[in-house]
């Protein structure tokens, strides 16, 4: 038995969560997602909850089963609240310029600047050094903010790069100098 997946997920007040088929369709004050869900997990819904349960019991689809939990809980959390992200931008010379609330163009040392486009629903933010990027998927939220930090991630030696907030990176000792003996 999944531990999260027989966990029954509950729908808050003015999300409104429709399960067609095998399809499940969440929508919530900020926005609107959906989910095709396995055929192997069956869905069932009543007054303010979802259960989940599963046909047959095999390793593959207990996993699912929690999986499938956690997506669906996580869209009505992505609806309701929605999903942010801080990274931090950390070097001399290195900053962030935003074009709209869609676009982000880095400039960390490259020749050239690193431009990313946000995936529909993402938008950013800037606050000084600190790149906040939101929105209700948290799927695409995670994905593009790794990607922000995969663009020029912290170096051991000085700690220059883009870095999660909160973040520890574990730094190195340069080269030392040994005085010759005499």
């Amino acid at each position: 038995m999944s531990k999260i997946g027989k966990k029954p997920i509950i729908i808050p007040d003015g999300v409104t969560v429709q399960v067609t088929g095998k399809e499940v369709h969440v929508k919530g004050s900020k926005g609107e997602l959906s989910l095709i869900v396995d055929t192997a997990i069956g869905i069932e819904m009543k007054d303010k909850e979802i259960n989940l349960s599963i046909g047959e019991n095999t390793k593959e689809n207990k996993s699912i089963w929690g999986t499938t939990r956690m997506l669906i809980d996580n869209m009505i959390k992505g609806v309701t609240e929605g999903f942010e992200k801080r990274l931090e931008i950390q070097g001399i010379g290195f900053k962030a310029v935003l074009q709209g609330k869609n676009k982000i163009i880095l400039s960390v040392g490259f020749t050239h600047p690193v431009e990313l486009i946000a995936p529909e629903g993402v938008e950013f933010k800037l606050d000084k050094n600190i790149i906040i990027v939101s929105g209700i998927d948290k799927q695409k939220v995670g994905q593009i903010t790794a990607e922000i930090r995969a663009s020029k991630p912290p170096e051991p030696y000085l700690g220059k790069g883009i870095r999660y907030v909160g973040e520890v990176v574990k730094r190195k000792a340069g080269k030392k100098v040994v005085a010759a003996a005499k």
